[in-house]
């Protein structure tokens, strides 16, 4: 660790490179460096460039000085992603790259700075008819494009265009020396309009968390927005018929989107709906809807209807439709009703879905619990011929800690997908009663926060939760699963066979030979890994 003369001398040196306004220290860099589930160590300053030649000033200031640098987007993650895990090292956060750079109507793409929101995004696309296939996370109100791309985001879109990684053309990133690296036709100087030329430069780049450089601007195809959808919502009263449903949707390729929900985790949403109906203004449940009664009314409705059928469901699916004309929504639909019938399916209310088409882009109450317990969720992708097996065994370990879970008032619910025709999502959130932390008090109004049930930090709770986390993240790996959000917390280089691991770490040298970016990450870095919920 640097001593204090030297902290002084690089702060110093950071803002004479990026300017005062753009630097933080002290108390203003907690909420900047804990994630959903907990903080590791405080770097020395928070830097918040304001442009491209900025970031690549603050990284070159780092890395000249012997000091790592890590990269936060929109804050929602729970994967040790941006978490620094040393105390001499920055965290850069990309609020102030938010510019949207080019939209070409023309060659059908768009450019933005990495700290561009999903949601800004699609109110800048919206009023010209465009959308991004995949069109970013659940919680695209705050998740930035570059932190997607770095951590392999799925939700809106991905039902038919996969995750984030699927729809980026081009990027620009920062290297540790500061360099600048352009990708596809823009490697020669070109407009960003082609993704492939060569080997897929872009691609060593999604998924990376940060390890080979950092996300300056990315660019995304464009394709029309179809003018037509329609929502359907299933019940099922197994995982196993659920599975074979979403499995028969995903390889006709009828959805635009879909989730799925167990029944706990579907009545903890409607009761935190039914609290957030009392929080939030008509005006808020408004910017999609159409008018403040109409979005009201649907909330509620989920709330009351859902309570009486959702929440009595073992499990239910949600989809998205969309099509050229509204008969070419209704046809889809039709057929996916055949299929997840002949799964064991039964046809229940869409309001679901329907308040999820209109306010894709909800704030991120859900990174507390229904009555205000700490959440953190955890994920494989595993392929659909390993589901049932997975299932039982999440059940026996789950079971085998249920007494233990009950005592200390831990509760989980599982959320699923597909992603493409070959796997499964098999998402569990946890939950425990916990104080609200920095990330909360930083990320959420405090009005929402006052209104919640206050809680005191719970030891016992948290370390069970922590041991359920690392039985879990095995119990994946023993049944090869692969994860996105890989961060500091999934396996990845103790897993890889070892000639991938060897090209893997060759590109980190030549990008980073010193190990300065996100070291850590990926398990290519020799930062000590330790789980304590913050």
């Amino acid at each position: 660790m640097l001593r204090p003369a030297a902290d002084e001398n690089f702060t110093k040196r950071l803002i004479g490179a990026v300017g005062a306004a753009n630097v933080l220290t002290g108390g203003a860099v907690a909420g900047f460096a804990t994630d959903v589930y907990r903080s590791r160590e405080l770097p020395l300053a928070v830097v918040r460039p304001a442009s491209v030649e900025a970031l690549q000033a603050a990284v070159r200031t780092a890395t000249s000085a012997g000091i790592a640098v890590y990269t936060r987007g929109g804050g929602a993650s729970y994967t040790d992603g941006y978490l620094p895990a040393r105390p001499d090292s920055i965290l850069i956060d990309m609020g102030g790259l938010d510019r949207i750079v080019e939209i070409n109507e023309t060659d059908a793409y768009v450019t933005v700075e990495a700290g561009v929101t999903w949601a800004a995004l699609k109110a800048a696309l919206d009023p010209r008819g465009w959308r991004t296939p995949f069109f970013g996370p659940f919680s695209g109100i705050a998740a930035t494009v570059g932190g997607s791309v770095s951590q392999h985001s799925i939700s809106h879109g991905s039902g038919a265009y996969g995750i984030s990684a699927q729809s980026v053309i081009s990027l620009e990133v920062v290297a540790a020396d500061g360099g600048l690296l352009r990708t596809g036709a823009a490697a020669r100087g070109a407009a960003p309009y082609s993704r492939w030329y060569g080997p897929d430069l872009a691609g060593l780049f999604t998924g990376d968390c940060g390890v080979f450089g950092v996300k300056a601007r990315i660019t995304l195809a464009l394709r029309r927005r179809l003018p037509a959808f329609a929502c359907a919502s299933f019940a099922f009263q197994d995982l196993e018929s659920l599975a074979r449903g979403l499995r028969a949707a995903a390889i006709e390729g009828i959805d635009d989107e879909h989730f799925a929900m167990d029944a706990a985790l579907a009545k903890g949403q409607i009761t935190r709906a039914a609290r957030i109906s009392k929080f939030l203004t008509a005006k808020d449940l408004a910017v999609s809807a159409g008018t403040p009664f109409a979005a009201l009314k649907q909330l509620i409705s989920t709330a009351l209807a859902g309570s009486r059928r959702l929440g009595a469901a073992p499990y239910s699916a949600h989809f998205i439709l969309e099509g050229f004309a509204p008969r070419g929504a209704r046809i889809k639909c039709r057929r996916l009703n055949e299929l997840l019938r002949a799964a064991g399916g039964a046809p229940i209310a869409n309001t679901v879905p329907a308040i999820v088409r209109s306010k894709p882009f909800a704030p991120l109450f859900n990174t507390l619990g229904p009555d205000g317990e700490r959440w953190v969720p955890l994920h494989g992708y595993i392929p659909h011929s390993r589901v049932a097996e997975f299932h039982r065994a999440v059940d026996e370990l789950l079971l085998s800690r249920r007494a233990e879970m009950q005592a200390l008032g831990v509760w989980c619910g599982g959320m699923f997908m597909t992603m493409g025709t070959t796997a499964f999502l098999y998402e569990l959130a946890f939950y425990w009663p916990g104080a609200q932390s920095a990330y909360h008090r930083h990320a959420l109004p405090a009005g929402y926060l006052a209104s919640l049930p206050q809680r005191a930090h719970d030891a016992a709770a948290a370390a069970c939760v922590d041991a359920l986390k690392r039985d879990l993240v095995a119990l994946y790996s023993r049944h090869q699963a692969v994860h996105f959000q890989l961060g500091k917390v999934y396996p990845y280089g103790s897993v890889l066979a070892p000639e991938a691991l060897a090209l893997v770490r060759s590109v980190k040298r030549a990008l980073d030979p010193h190990d300065l970016m996100n070291p850590g990450a990926l398990e290519l870095g020799l930062c000590p890994h330790v789980e304590t919920p913050a």
